[in-house]
C-alpha cells in the first residue's frame, strides 16, 4: 500500500484560522489540561447535572480541579495505587464523572470506562481483562458487584451517587425518591468506601504531607497510557483500545481548533445527553468543552426523552453533541416541536450515520444545522468533521488537522477519488493498539501505520468524504453491493416513517435479500406505500426483499 496522497484538497474548506497541522500537543498530560482550564476559568460553572424534575447541581472549574486533586491523592496515598494501575469508572452522566476521571489522570493511573447498564457477567469479563485496582461505581448498580467480582477481585471499591455534590436539600430529596419511591438503590453487600469519604481522606493526606499532585504525573510522556476504552471494534469481540494522553490531548486539540472560530470561550453551554463513558461525549464534551471554558449540562438518563425537557427550558443550550436517534427522537416530542431551543447554534452528530431526512427536518424545526462527523473508539474518536457553514448532507466532511486518510481496495491498494473502499486513518489520535491483544492489533493496522476502520467510504474529487456503510454490514444481492445506510436513508424520507433499520437475510435465488424493519409514525402507513416509494428511488437489487 502506498501512503495517502500528499495532495489534501480538503484544506480549501478549513475554517479561517484552523491549522493544517498541529505541530505540538498543547499539554503533555490530561491532568495539565484540567489544571490549565481551572486557572483560566476559576469559579465559572464547568458541569451542571439536571434531573428530570429540574433539580440540579453545579461544580466550577476550580472545584473540579481541587476535587480531582484530592481523588488523585486518595488513589496514590491511601488506596496504594501505582502509576499505570487501572481504575474502573461505572457511572451515568453525573458530577462525580469528571472528578474521578480527571483524578485518575492526575494520579498517573489508567481510566477504564464501564457501561453502567452492563450485566454482572459483562462487568466481570471487562474487570478480568482490565484488572483494575480500584472501582468507582454508582450505588444504583452495586447489586451486580458480588457476581461481577467473582471474575476478578477489585481491592478498592468506591461507591458514589447520581446526586453526589448537589446541594444538601436537593440531594436529600432525590435520595428519598430513589430509596423509598422507586426503590432504585439496592442494599450494598460489597465492602466499600463512599466517594466523599475518599476525597476527605485525600484532602487530609495532601495537607498532612504537603503533596504536590503534579508530581504523580511528572514522569509521564504523551505516549503514556491514559484510558482503556472498550469496543467491539471491527470484529465485534470486546477489547480495550489503548488511548494515550497524547491521543486524547491531540484529538481534543484537533477537534476544538477545527470549530474554535464558532465557539466563544467561556460563554457556551453544551447539552451532554449521550453517555460520557462513550468516547464521543468523553472527548468532545467532557474534555473539549472543558478546555474551552464552557459549561456541560449533564443528563443522567435521557430515556424517556422527556427527561431533557427541563434542561432545555432552564438553560440556554447553544450546542448539542448527539447521535441520529437522539435528534430524530427529540423532533417526535411534542414539547420540543412546539418550542425548539432558541439559543442553539449548531449540533454535532457522530456514533452512527446521520440520516439526511433527520438533518433536513432538524434544520426546518430549529433553524440550525446538524454537523456530521466521523470517528471511532480507536481514533479517540474524531477523524473528520463538516466545516460549520460548509456542511454537506450525507457527507462526514473533511479530515481534522494532522489526519491522513487512505481509501483502499481489498488488496490494500488506493482507489481513485469517487470509488468506494475501506477507509483507513493515520494520525496522532490513532490508538496504540488493543490491550493485551497483539493479534487483533496486527489485524487492525497496516504496515505503514494506518488503522483499518472496517468502514466503506469514498473521497469526492474536492476532498469531502462519505461513508457508504460498514464493510461487514454490506449486503450482496445477486452480485450487487447494497449498503443498508443508503436504503435506510431513503426509507426515513417517507412521510409516516419514524425510524427504519435494514439488514440482509439469506435468499436462495439472490444469495441475500434486503429486509427492512420500520417504526411507523402514522398508523395509516401501509407496506404497499413504502414499496412504491422504494421502487421509485432505489435500484432494483436494493428492493429485492
Amino acid at each position: 500500500m502506498t501512503q495517502a496522497t500528499s495532495a489534501r484538497p480538503w484544506l480549501a474548506f478549513y475554517p479561517p484560522g484552523a491549522p493544517a497541522e498541529i505541530e505540538a500537543a498543547p499539554f503533555r498530560t490530561l491532568g495539565e489540561l484540567v489544571s490549565a482550564s481551572a486557572r483560566l476559568y476559576g469559579d465559572r460553572t464547568a458541569y451542571t447535572v439536571v434531573m428530570p424534575n429540574g433539580m440540579f447541581g453545579d461544580l466550577s472549574f476550580a472545584e473540579i480541579d481541587r476535587m480531582s486533586d484530592e481523588f488523585a491523592v486518595y488513589l496514590r496515598e491511601v488506596a496504594g495505587l501505582e502509576p499505570g494501575d487501572r481504575v474502573a469508572l461505572q457511572a451515568p452522566n453525573s458530577l462525580p464523572v469528571p472528578v474521578v476521571a480527571f483524578g485518575v489522570f492526575k494520579a498517573g493511573c489508567v481510566l477504564v470506562n464501564v457501561n453502567p447498564l452492563y450485566t454482572a457477567e459483562e462487568m466481570g469479563r471487562q474487570f478480568a481483562d482490565a484488572e483494575p485496582k480500584a472501582l468507582v461505581i454508582t450505588d444504583m448498580f452495586a447489586d451486580k458487584l458480588p457476581e461481577a467480582l467473582k471474575h476478578f477481585s477489585i481491592p478498592n471499591v468506591i461507591i458514589t451517587r447520581v446526586p453526589e455534590f448537589m446541594p444538601g436539600l436537593v440531594k436529600g430529596v432525590i435520595g428519598l425518591v430513589q430509596s423509598w419511591w422507586d426503590r432504585s438503590i439496592p442494599p450494598i453487600e460489597t465492602p466499600h468506601i463512599r466517594l466523599p469519604e475518599a476525597l476527605a481522606f485525600g484532602a487530609a493526606r495532601r495537607k498532612e504531607r504537603s503533596i504536590a499532585v503534579e508530581s504523580y504525573a511528572a514522569g509521564l510522556e504523551l505516549g503514556a497510557l491514559a484510558a482503556l476504552q472498550y469496543t467491539g471494534g471491527t470484529t465485534g469481540v470486546s477489547k480495550g483500545a489503548m488511548l494515550s494522553h497524547g491521543n486524547l490531548v491531540m484529538n481534543t486539540a484537533q477537534t476544538m481548533t477545527f470549530i474554535e472560530g464558532h465557539v466563544k470561550k467561556g460563554e457556551e453551554t453544551v447539552l451532554t445527553a449521550i453517555p460520557t463513558y462513550h468516547i464521543l461525549a468523553f472527548t468532545l464534551n467532557l474534555l473539549g468543552f472543558f478546555w474551552l471554558g464552557n459549561r456541560n449540562v449533564l443528563i443522567p438518563n435521557p430515556r424517556p426523552l422527556a427527561n431533557l425537557k427541563r434542561a432545555f427550558e432552564n438553560y440556554k443550550i447553544t450546542w448539542i453533541v448527539g447521535v441520529n436517534t437522539l435528534f430524530n427522537g427529540l423532533m417526535n416530542e411534542f414539547w420540543f416541536a412546539e418550542s425548539p431551543p432558541r439559543h442553539l447554534k449548531a449540533s454535532f452528530a457522530g456514533g452512527m450515520a446521520l440520516h439526511g431526512a433527520v438533518a433536513q427536518r432538524w434544520f426546518e424545526m430549529t433553524g440550525t444545522h446538524v454537523i456530521e462527523g466521523y470517528g471511532l473508539t480507536e481514533t479517540s474518536p474524531v477523524v473528520t468533521g463538516n466545516p460549520i457553514g460548509k456542511a454537506r448532507e450525507g457527507s462526514i466532511g473533511v479530515p481534522v488537522p494532522s489526519t491522513e486518510i487512505a481509501i483502499l481496495d481489498d488488496a490494500g491498494r488506493p482507489v481513485a477519488a469517487g470509488e468506494p473502499g475501506e477507509l483507513c486513518v493515520r494520525g496522532p489520535q490513532v490508538m496504540g493498539g488493543y490491550w493485551r491483544r497483539p493479534d487483533e492489533t496486527a489485524k487492525a493496522m497496516t504496515e505503514d501505520g494506518f488503522f483499518r476502520t472496517g468502514d466503506i467510504g469514498l473521497m469526492e474529487p474536492d476532498g469531502y468524504f462519505r461513508i457508504v456503510d460498514r464493510k461487514k454490514d454490506m449486503i450482496l444481492v445477486s452480485g450487487f453491493n447494497v449498503f443498508p445506510n443508503e436504503v435506510e436513508d431513503c426509507l426515513a424520507r417517507i412521510a409516516g416513517v419514524r425510524e427504519a433499520a435494514v439488514i440482509g437475510v439469506p435468499d436462495g435465488a439472490a444469495g441475500e435479500a434486503v429486509k427492512a424493519y420500520i417504526v411507523p409514525g402514522d398508523p395509516a402507513l401501509t407496506a404497499d406505500e413504502i414499496k412504491a416509494v422504494s421502487y421509485t428511488h432505489l435500484r432494483a437489487h436494493e428492493t429485492e426483499a
